[in-house]
């Protein structure tokens, strides 16, 4: 992309800030965030609160294309405080979609696996039924139908990308997409790497450079993308005794892995099927999980800091 007038909602977050940075040597970028921190020093920055519509339309008025990572996106917190959950990844994203309507702009939405709920099947494909088990999931789901509503009522050119485990530089968030920190922390300190259960669940690790690799791709894609919902991951998946192994090797840390408790509701499997997001997007992940955790390693290793 280039040339681009670009808004990146939640941009001074994980995968908004990645869009953001690696937007903005070719495109007028700005972010909207209610954190006043910059992930690049040509991004402009609007701070402002995605619940707040008066905000959302000034921001969105001046782009051509929102890239909509702004949600709130811990499942736990998403229990303990339903509303606020609702207001900032539902309402949120309705401003959003309402403000880019009368500035027609393109959304590329956000959404999650987590509107899948128990998988009946893997690989899970777009029509897998969707039952969410978490106010984080119906949250997400109802963006996700809102973002495929507007093209179908108005004409507005959306796209909802369903991302599956997103790790990478800067990742914390989400439910298994957190474990990898907590294993790097665990394997680098040399203390036991703790695995719920017996480490036979499977999830599918997408880095992060593909998902900012499937948002371009929604952002230039051809109208018969627009108000559809495509899942981003990476059609493979390991188990999370497996995953601890590849972390303790990428670290070469001696740290013994052991099994506690299972975690109660904890997902059996899940697996993206992608092949959707291939024939219309282009979509290809390039980065397997073994050479993202190096990638993580590494880098973080060159910065000299803890990993």
């Amino acid at each position: 992309m280039q040339n681009a007038s670009v808004l990146v909602t939640g941009g001074a977050g994980f995968i908004g800030g990645h869009i953001a940075r690696t937007l903005a040597d070719d495109n007028d970028v700005a972010i909207f965030d209610l954190t006043p921190e910059s992930p690049h020093p040509d991004c402009e920055v609007l701070e402002g609160d995605i619940r707040d519509a008066d905000a959302v339309a000034a921001a969105v008025e001046r782009c051509d294309i929102v890239f909509h990572e702004a949600a709130l996106v811990s499942v736990a917190e998403s229990v303990e405080r339903p509303t606020v959950s609702h207001e900032t990844t539902a309402t949120g994203t309705l401003n959003i979609l309402e403000a880019a309507r009368a500035h027609d702009a393109r959304v590329v939405t956000a959404s999650s696996a987590a509107i899948y709920g128990r998988p009946e099947r893997t690989p899970i494909a777009e029509d897998h039924p969707l039952e969410p088990t978490s106010p984080y999931g119906v949250d997400k789901l109802t963006a996700d139908h809102y973002t495929r509503l507007y093209a179908d009522l108005y004409g507005l050119e959306t796209v909802a990308l369903r991302y599956f485990n997103v790790y990478g530089p800067g990742g914390t968030d989400g439910d298994y997409a957190g474990v990898i920190d907590v294993f790097r922390r665990q394997a680098r300190a040399g203390e036991p790497i703790t695995v719920h259960g017996d480490g036979s669940q499977t999830r599918d690790f997408v880095n992060v450079d593909d998902v900012v690799a499937a948002n371009f791709a929604a952002a230039t894609a051809d109208p018969e993308a627009f108000g559809r919902a495509f899942n981003v991951g990476t059609g493979e998946s390991v188990t999370i005794r497996e995953l601890a192994e590849l972390i303790r090797s990428a670290l070469d840390s001696d740290s013994e892995i052991v099994h506690t408790e299972p975690r109660e509701g904890d997902i059996d499997h899940s697996r993206a099927d992608i092949s959707r997001a291939e024939r219309a997007l282009g979509y290809e992940p390039s980065v397997d999980l073994e050479t993202g955790l190096e990638r993580l390693v590494d880098g973080e290793r060159a910065r000299g800091r803890h990993v």
